[in-house]
């Protein structure tokens, strides 16, 4: 498991997230041989859901913190049951370092053997003075483990975070803990020098860099590269790593790149949802973040998702792109929670702590009957995550254009080059890119 490495998108991650994380750990086991895991840090949002079973695979394994838990340190030792006798204890400690666990027919821990428990023992059975008992050593170990185990071993859950019981642990005089399931079973036994040094989680992050839009305790796992198109705001690292960040419309184009440059093809199914990634956050190759690279790249992937056996056969890039479109836009099918929450993110700029989330339509006229919820949505969000003021880019798939929704919008943000409407919106027409467009605006009024 420390060989492991795990590739993930950001937080709220969009379809060009999930696609990048996928096929770049995808690419390194066939280019590299390394055991790489695909991860989310986040659920998946309709439109991925959709290309995911319109392709036929499963998302990515949900991480959303990287601090290490009792399972990185968990060792699966050998069991004897509480009626076995203590001889049997005894072989097994020989086999495991010295400590024999207990556990009960029902699976659950019962105890352990160690040095200290067996000398317990014997000085209750044969007492102070070893010359004045008449029993023989071989009786003594007939008797079952139960009467020798120590009971009082501290349980912890496999998949708690041992930063939150470390005090516990200290506090604790034991060297070794059972580690159990949610349902209290037996998985193993860790001991105490490995849950103080607890392995690092290897991580590489694809489609963005700045920690605040990172998978969780991103500073307890050790960071081995980035691959992203977005502008730079990277975690510090206490070594050079491998960090690519390039000028094209999608993460999933640089993946599609290196696939190339190494002779290989994608699978079908991967290549559909790279293509799919690709095409949503360009726009089907109409946004202003669209470069010739990117329309290469979509052929390429369109070439390796549309052979005759795979199961996007008879597609092409531009009915592909509108089903992946429409899968992602409206607003009638989502609350209005979910509308501001799923594909948000959040910014430092100029003293100020802001979000911008975007959501996508087929028709801004239908606006107006969300909006008043749409605006106690967005406030709420703002509230709750400790925000100056919240921006909310709808966007118009079809036509190409937005509005603008604000909440707690500071006067700063009146110099926006965007009409206020009556309705207490701004029009944005031409704007469809929150990353080349809306953000760097707003971070040119906030940096001023």
């Amino acid at each position: 498991m420390t060989d492991r490495i795990y590739v993930t998108g950001h937080v709220n991650p969009d379809t060009d997230s999930i696609a990048a994380a996928m096929g770049y750990a995808w690419l390194l086991r066939q280019r590299d041989g390394l055991d790489t895991v695909a991860s989310r840090a986040g659920a998946v949002n309709q439109q991925t859901a959709w290309v995911l079973k319109r392709v036929g695979v499963e998302a990515p394994v949900l991480m959303t913190d990287a601090s290490p838990r009792f399972d990185s340190v968990t060792r699966q030792l050998d069991t004897l049951l509480p009626d076995a006798p203590l001889t049997e204890a005894w072989t097994l400690a020989s086999r495991t370092g010295g400590i024999a666990p207990i556990v009960s027919e029902d699976g659950k821990p019962y105890g352990i053997i160690d040095g200290f428990s067996l000398f317990n023992f014997f000085r209750q059975v044969v007492g102070p003075r070893l010359d004045t008992s008449d029993q023989r050593i071989t009786d003594v170990m007939s008797a079952p483990c139960r009467e020798a185990a120590d009971t009082g071993v501290p349980k912890f859950p496999a998949n708690a975070h041992i930063r939150d019981m470390l005090n516990r642990i200290l506090r604790e005089e034991y060297n070794d803990f059972f580690v159990v399931d949610e349902s209290g079973h037996y998985l193993g036994v860790c001991h105490q020098r490995g849950v103080l040094n607890p392995p690092r989680l290897k991580i590489i992050l694809v489609d963005h860099n700045e920690p605040r839009q990172a998978i969780a305790a991103l500073d307890e796992a050790e960071l081995l590269e980035i691959l992203d198109h977005h502008r730079l705001g990277n975690p510090p690292t206490h070594q050079p790593i491998r960090f690519t960040v390039d000028v094209v419309g999608s993460t999933s184009t640089l993946v599609s790149e290196l696939t190339a440059e190494a002779g290989l093809s994608m699978p079908a199914p991967l290549a559909g949802v790279l293509l799919a990634g690709l095409l949503a956050d360009t726009l089907i190759l109409t946004s202003p973040t669209v470069t010739e690279r990117d329309k290469q790249a979509a052929n390429r992937l369109a070439r390796w998702a549309f052979i005759g056996s795979g199961p996007l056969t008879g597609e092409t890039i531009q009915t592909y792109g509108q089903q992946v479109l429409a899968a992602g836009a409206g607003l009638a099918n989502r609350k209005p929670e979910e509308i501001v929450s799923t594909d948000i993110k959040p910014y430092e700029a100029g003293g100020f702590k802001f979000a911008v989330a975007q959501a996508e339509v087929t028709d801004l006229m239908t606006l107006g009957e969300y909006l008043p919820k749409l605006n106690e949505a967005l406030e709420h969000l703002r509230e709750s995550r400790g925000l100056d003021f919240a921006m909310l880019l709808i966007t118009d798939v079809v036509r190409n254009t937005s509005r603008l929704i604000f909440a707690n919008p500071h006067p700063i943000l009146d110099d926006l080059p965007y009409p206020k409407l009556s309705d207490g919106t701004r029009d944005a027409p031409g704007v469809v890119s929150r990353k080349k467009q809306l953000l760097p605006t707003v971070l040119g009024l906030l940096e001023k």
